[in-house]
């Protein structure tokens, strides 16, 4: 059988399921805050609500809504309060909203290798790039596969580091019988519309520390601790406005109720679609980190274009002729490579804070090529699937078999 990319018969020709679960209770929740006309958290309760159920949810005492999972990130950054020209090492392979939040704050983005096989940040690579004015690390739980947060842990409290979880993909990712986004100082997670629950736009931070939950509050709403205080209002600290608005609130509990169904469907679907796909040369399905439950945002595959006889983007194409979701990569290179910061040009003509007098002499951060050699490997490599909570048993075998198809064919 030919594939369907040279002219043969596609295995599948009906869209695989997709979209969001969205609708009546949602409505409902809006259209409260609608007739209440009350559409700021200024005076409202869907914020707060919010807030005191996704707090419960994860098991933590603080919880702070917020406009974007860049936010979410940035608020958590402003928390540990670092000083400018700090360093805070994260992921190569990410979203540029996690390298916003670091930069927004004057602080250096310094980047640790992965792991080949989880394509999470490698606790020996952070190791590595540890320095003096390391502030905090802040590992990137990709896809939904939880880092290796036992080593991470040891190494911020063997230097006194904080660690920031960037949750934004792994909503119901476990890590050794906790939480992802629990584990760490702080934990911020996106609700953009391609996350598993999503209100369109919107952030979450959370963390178990009070000092910090605190402070994470203020930074949130430009300073200001009491929303609805009489008199005078008190700007404690310097602060960003990213409050939620009660809109945004009304639909995030909504879908919070159906959070857990929802992760645990992606979970059983790349969990089985990785049974099916095992031993086939030149693919790698994806790889749990030992001790973890993997939620699947992305459902990443490994090319290897020697042993296939085809590169990932050749893979991705010949998939999407067979009827399935597939893309080549995530992001076209590891982050450090594109413009913006490798030219360290951030605010106007400068290369604040790369230069600055509080970065100091002898710290030199090397955007290139070669930098993460790992991470540049992977993504060139790379081939990303699709599932989600609405597949059914037919709907994996369909995707396991123009797998397997392509790959059967790659020579041909």
């Amino acid at each position: 059988m030919k594939l369907a990319i040279h002219g043969g018969e596609p295995v599948r020709t009906e869209p695989f399921p997709s979209g969001k679960d969205i609708g009546a209770e949602e409505l409902a929740l809006v259209t409260e805050v609608i007739e209440s006309k009350r559409l700021c958290l200024h005076g409202g309760e869907k914020v707060p609500l919010f807030e005191a159920r996704f707090a419960e949810h994860y098991g933590v005492r603080h919880c702070t809504a917020s406009t974007s999972g860049t936010s979410a990130l940035h608020v958590a950054v402003g928390g540990i309060n670092p000083n400018p020209g700090d360093e805070i090492i994260t992921a190569p392979i990410t979203d540029m909203g996690t390298i916003v939040a670091i930069l927004a704050q004057n602080c250096i983005p310094v980047f640790a290798d992965i792991d080949p096989d989880t394509y999470n940040v490698s606790p020996a690579s952070i190791s590595e790039r540890i320095t003096d004015r390391t502030a905090a690390i802040m590992p990137v739980h990709l896809f939904g596969n939880p880092c290796d947060m036992d080593a991470i842990m040891r190494i911020a409290r063997e230097h006194n580091l904080h660690v920031i979880e960037d949750t934004s993909q792994s909503y119901g990712t476990m890590y050794r019988g906790r939480r992802a986004g629990t584990i760490g100082d702080i934990g911020s997670f996106s609700l953009q519309q391609s996350k598993h629950i999503t209100t369109g736009d919107g952030g979450l931070t959370i963390t178990d520390d009070d000092a910090l939950g605190e402070r994470i509050h203020l930074f949130a709403n430009k300073g200001w601790p009491n929303y609805s205080a009489l008199g005078a209002r008190e700007y404690r600290i310097f602060g960003f406005c990213y409050r939620m608005t009660e809109l945004t609130a009304a639909v995030g509990l909504a879908q919070l109720p159906k959070l857990d169904r929802i992760t645990a469907g992606f979970n059983w679907a790349g969990d089985l679609l990785t049974e099916k796909l095992q031993g086939i040369p030149g693919i790698q399905p994806p790889i749990t980190t030992p001790g973890g439950v993997h939620t699947y945002w992305h459902y990443a595959l490994r090319v290897d274009e020697q042993e296939l006889g085809m590169s990932n983007v050749e893979f991705a194409r010949a998939c999407v002729a067979e009827g399935a979701p597939c893309g080549a990569g995530y992001i076209g290179c590891p982050i450090y490579m594109y413009e913006a910061l490798r030219k360290k040009n951030i605010y106007g003509d400068t290369l604040f804070p790369f230069d600055s007098k509080e970065y100091g002499s002898g710290h030199e951060v090397p955007y290139e090529e070669g930098y993460c050699p790992e991470a540049e490997r992977a993504l060139n490599e790379m081939a990303s699937l699709h599932v989600n909570q609405y597949f059914t048993e037919k709907d994996i075998q369909d995707m396991a078999d123009i797998v397997h198809k392509v790959a059967e064919h790659a020579r041909d």
